[in-house]
């Protein structure tokens, strides 16, 4: 499998995916800690990809996703965004309804 159809494989079967530098329980940079301190604050379990121990995926999603930066946060199979995205939407209360939707779990 080439790393573009491993990349398509993995935005298709998680339904909340994080592309980020480290893992949740040690990001390594301060734009992934605070998409996983969201995600966490959220309370849905979602799947990760650690970029650094990646580098064909590093290299090849930013042009996949016409996106350059990381982390990116991928719901249902559509890219959310990066770090100011993500906490933009926190503060407008539109992350936790989307990604509890996409994954199944009603509103609380």
């Amino acid at each position: 499998m080439d790393v573009q159809e491993l990349i398509k494989k993995q935005i298709t079967e998680n339904n909340v995916l994080l592309y980020m530098k480290g893992t949740p329980q040690f990001p390594q940079c301060g734009f992934s800690a605070r998409v996983v301190e969201a995600m966490v604050q959220v309370g849905v379990p979602f799947a990760y990809v650690n970029i650094l121990e990646n580098p064909e995926i590093r290299s090849t999603l930013p042009i996949i996703a016409n996106w350059p930066t990381f982390p990116q946060l991928w719901v249902k199979g559509e890219l959310i965004g990066g770090c100011d995205i993500v906490m933009d939407m926190v503060q407008k209360g539109e992350l936790a309804p989307l990604v509890k939707a996409a994954a199944g779990q009603p509103e609380a």
